[in-house]
């Protein structure tokens, strides 16, 4: 009995020694390379993380020259956060911070040149809208308006698209093109929600332009009323 049991426990080592010489290196280097990729997805999370860590602390440090009006260090801090973190939110929240205080010390350029930064690096589609209609704004004012309609062409997040309407039909008054401007402010008013405080000023830029958007939406409302009855 003693020996039947070595005879087939031979054969089975006989098997796993010939199945391991077959696909033993196989299996090595397919372990190696889900342990390999488990040590970089590690790696990645830890740097994410630290750099994450570290850009906290330079934007904290943007704030705070930002407070003490010293825009010498808001360009050197946020030029170093462009440098060594430019993949963070944190760099690009550093970028719109930096050109509103340029903006508001009267350095346009300086201003559009964060602005443009954030706009054609940002991986955040929010930054990049936001970036983008303040963009817009200063092209306006400069009266670059192709430039500033470029900012906003293509499609803008929901949250931001009745935004990119109304600065286009800001852009289009400025250049004299009623219609397209009154329709550029019907998107922007039935993209707005009725608790927006928003909605009433782009009331009253299609009221300047002879329309009163109340109005329509009560003959629109009137319309589907009179449908679903006649149904």
């Amino acid at each position: 009995m003693a020996k039947h049991l070595d005879l087939e426990e031979q054969e089975q080592l006989d098997e796993l020694k010939h199945f391991w010489k077959q696909y033993g290196n196989l299996i090595t280097w397919s372990l190696i390379a889900v342990l390999s990729a488990f040590a970089v997805w590690n790696g990645y999370q830890y740097w994410q993380r630290n750099q994450a860590a570290q850009a906290a602390v330079m934007y904290d440090e943007v704030e705070r020259a930002l407070k003490s009006g010293d825009l010498a260090r808001v360009d050197r801090s946020f030029a170093d956060m462009k440098d060594r973190f430019s993949r963070t939110t944190y760099a690009q929240q550093a970028g719109l911070l930096a050109a509103r205080a340029h903006y508001d010390k009267g350095n346009v350029d300086a201003s559009r040149a964060a602005l443009t930064w954030v706009a054609e690096k940002s991986s955040d589609e929010g930054y990049q809208a936001i970036a983008k209609l303040r963009l817009a704004g200063l092209l306006l004012d400069k009266k670059s308006y192709d430039e500033a309609l470029q900012q906003l062409s293509g499609n803008f997040p929901k949250d931001f698209a009745a935004l990119a309407a109304d600065r286009r039909g800001d852009i289009l008054v400025a250049q004299g093109k009623k219609t397209e401007a009154r329709a550029e402010y019907e998107k922007a008013y039935s993209g707005l929600e009725d608790r927006v405080e928003y909605r009433r000023l782009v009331e009253v830029k299609l009221n300047a332009l002879g329309v009163d958007p109340t109005a329509n939406q009560a003959k629109l409302a009137e319309a589907a009323s009179t449908s679903g009855v006649n149904k």
